[in-house]
């Protein structure tokens, strides 16, 4: 629908929109239907097996942009499901086999699920688990004997390193379809603010290249976004990590009311906000 609006092909535009409007309608119905059909809490992996796949659930969050399609309770019960499966791994007791590093994906899933603390340290796990050690790639399948001649896949996996860009990038930025707002911030560890900060230049995005960067100061925390990004249609969520409730918000000089969840609506750009705590 977006490439056909942005040729100019309204009567395209229309007719997938409508197609999409359909689809989305269905895909709720049969998530709930698979759910009541096989007596779920969760999402089904496929409707008609009714099992556990977060993997591949997690691609209707992200990029399908359905967070707001699929039911939000069996959405968050099966991504806290997974956490749970998939943090058990880093035990040194466990006695897990082996597994796919697609489960990348599921790291920008759980920071739009509002847990970035599960993102960030499910990230480091993935990280950890790089074969051979020291090569920055992943193999199609990590078995907990590295030893063990089995079945590796491709390595390196591409398909694997997309979904980590994509995971790594939504941690300093993401682009929100229900509301067509652009999130930054939302996957930064406090401590990363510390001394010189975090810079991000001209990541991609779908309002054009993002520049920013963040730091602390003492009981502040600035953000100076750079010029070159349009203003998306939902504005710009600005989500500053770590700390209390602020007592204070500038932006660009001007005292704003203190958001009490901590997000910042910026209308345009170049922009400068501090958050005091």
């Amino acid at each position: 629908v977006l490439l056909a609006e942005a040729l100019g092909r309204a009567g395209d535009a229309e007719r997938w929109r409508r197609m999409a409007d359909a689809f989305e309608y269905e895909l709720a119905g049969s998530i709930e239907a698979s759910a009541r059909h096989h007596g779920l809490t969760v999402i089904a992996g496929a409707a008609d097996r009714g099992d556990f796949d977060a993997t591949s659930t997690t691609v209707a969050v992200s990029p399908g942009g359905l967070q707001g399609i699929v039911p939000d309770a069996a959405l968050r019960a099966t991504f806290a499901r997974y956490w749970r499966q998939a943090r058990a791994r880093a035990d040194s007791g466990s006695t897990w086999e082996n597994y796919t590093p697609y489960e990348l994906r599921t790291v920008g899933t759980l920071l739009r699920l509002g847990w970035p603390d599960r993102a960030r340290a499910l990230l480091e796990q993935f990280l950890a688990d790089q074969e051979p050690t020291g090569w920055n790639q992943w193999p199609e399948v990590v078995w907990h004997d590295r030893r063990v001649l089995k079945f590796i896949g491709d390595s390196p996996h591409t398909w694997v390193g997309s979904d980590f860009l994509r995971s790594a990038a939504d941690l300093f930025a993401y682009e929100d379809e229900a509301d067509g707002s652009l999130v930054l911030g939302a996957g930064l560890d406090p401590r990363w603010l510390e001394g010189e900060g975090v810079r991000v230049e001209r990541l991609g995005t779908w309002w054009g290249p993002l520049s920013y960067t963040a730091r602390r100061e003492e009981t502040s925390v600035r953000v100076r976004l750079g010029a070159g990004l349009r203003p998306p249609p939902g504005g710009i969520r600005v989500m500053v990590p770590g700390g209390p409730p602020p007592r204070q918000v500038l932006v660009d000089g001007v005292a704003q009311p203190a958001p009490s969840d901590g997000v910042v609506l910026l209308r345009r750009v170049p922009a400068e906000v501090v958050v005091v705590y």
